[in-house]
């Protein structure tokens, strides 16, 4: 039986969750869905400039699972860019922090919208 996945901890949902052309149709062949957590660790490493180690950290989980995630969310941005594709930020194993806890974004918590996910 496989391990079941760790929850990954996120500080907020995006306020924003979709990107794309403005001249396309957009159907199946044409969307690509990024997870919360993928969005979470773009967010930490290049807009935060955090280490994956500290991003890690933050998230709960191990360095090399945010490897992994971070290197898949940077494909799915770069299809959606070179293949103009729309992107969608959507789903995932993620838990939202209550906003209270002092590793947690400077506050940042307090200022995103709350509706999916969990609170630790």
């Amino acid at each position: 039986m496989a391990r079941p996945r760790k929850w990954r901890r996120v500080c907020g949902l995006p306020e924003i969750d979709s990107f794309g052309p403005l001249n396309r149709h957009i159907d199946k062949n044409h969307l690509i869905i990024m997870s919360v957590d993928e969005y979470e660790t773009i967010r930490l490493i290049d807009l935060e400039g955090m280490t994956q180690e500290e991003c890690s950290e933050r998230m709960h989980v191990a360095r090399t699972t945010v490897q992994r995630i971070y290197s898949d969310a940077r494909k799915k941005i770069a299809e959606s860019l070179v293949e103009g594709k729309m992107l969608r930020i959507e789903g995932g194993d993620y838990e939202l922090c209550n906003g209270y806890d002092k590793t947690c974004g400077n506050g940042r918590c307090h200022r995103r919208r709350f509706g999916r996910g969990g609170e630790f």
